[in-house]
């Protein structure tokens, strides 16, 4: 029988570790999501999206690239964005006007209102 005055092995000390552990295949270290983009930033930016390719290819690099602060990545991707549509739009304009000139070639130039 075991009693109160009776030495009892010593209890385990369990630390409480509030560090996250490292899972495999995660990055050890994260930059900072709120990354402030300076002026001399937005202006090498502006500068490089406005040659044509290279400009393309940059934002493709800033909309999914990981070390491009969040403010950044937003506005290459709402822009990338912008472009899409831009060529969606400009296609349907030639559609609309190649179709618009191929039925006047046709119709052999004349109207449809004889005066």
């Amino acid at each position: 029988m075991v009693d109160q005055y009776t030495p009892q092995p010593p209890q385990p000390q369990y630390q409480q570790n509030y560090a996250p552990t490292p899972q495999p295949g995660m990055p050890q270290q994260y930059a900072p999501a709120n990354q402030d983009v300076t002026l001399g930033d937005w202006v090498l930016t502006i500068f490089l999206t406005a040659i044509p390719l290279v400009g393309f290819i940059m934002l493709f690099v800033w909309g999914f690239g990981s070390s491009t602060p969040e403010s950044k990545k937003n506005w290459a991707r709402a822009t990338l964005i912008w472009y899409v549509i831009g060529v969606i739009v400009s296609i349907l304009f030639a559609v609309f006007f190649g179709a618009l000139i191929i039925a006047a070639i046709q119709n052999g130039g004349t109207s449809y209102y004889r005066f």
